[in-house]
């Protein structure tokens, strides 16, 4: 019951939090240094996903990896081509080509 609970006042303050901007509106209007700010949320929430799964294998740290080459590769790529799509399939192709190459697989 406890979880329940816990999950309710988590998802009410979740939507309160959400809820402030948009019922706001115009009534508030951030600082600039603010909304800049806001503009690299996605980027930094997306690398603290990835980067854990680039170098941590099987719980040890491991810099030089099929994935983590694989990695340097779909960042070289996403910041020469600014392409999602180009990035996702040389970073999958690089690293099945690594992996057939080691032996590995990650």
């Amino acid at each position: 019951m406890t979880l329940w609970i816990t999950m309710l006042a988590a998802g009410l303050v979740t939507f309160a939090i959400r809820y402030s901007f948009i019922g706001a509106g115009e009534r508030f209007t951030p600082p600039q240094w603010f909304t800049r700010a806001l503009r690299f949320v996605p980027v930094a929430a997306l690398t603290a996903l990835i980067w854990p799964d680039l170098f941590i294998v099987g719980g040890d740290v491991k810099l030089i990896d099929p994935r983590s080459l694989a990695g340097l590769v779909a960042a070289i790529v996403i910041w020469r081509t600014r392409s999602v799509l180009a990035t996702i399939a040389v970073g999958m192709i690089t690293l099945w080509a690594l992996n057939a190459a080691t032996g590995a697989y990650a």
